[in-house]
């Protein structure tokens, strides 16, 4: 499983809607994803790929992590997991 779906299913399980619901153009806000759902899902992402997402909770516009979008989740994870292994 790729990067791309292992984010769609956490997203998908904090949402709790079927993964072909979730696609790349939605924000949390489409899938009905609050704000502790968002640190839940941020805190699923790391364990699922051993990684730090640089995610200040406290101050969500201001984080260095893209959640404008699954899309743009994915992209950011993808990153960090390519940071990780070079």
């Amino acid at each position: 499983m790729d990067v791309k779906q292992r984010v769609i299913r956490i997203l998908a399980e904090q949402a709790v809607m079927d993964e072909t619901e979730v696609t790349p153009r939605k924000t949390l806000a489409d899938l009905g994803v609050d704000s502790l759902g968002l640190v839940e899902s941020i805190f699923a992402i790391e364990e699922e790929f051993d990684i730090q997402v640089p995610f200040d909770a406290n101050n969500p516009e201001h984080s260095d992590f893209d959640i404008s979008s699954v899309a743009a989740i994915i992209a950011a994870v993808e990153d960090l997991v390519a940071q990780q292994s070079g």
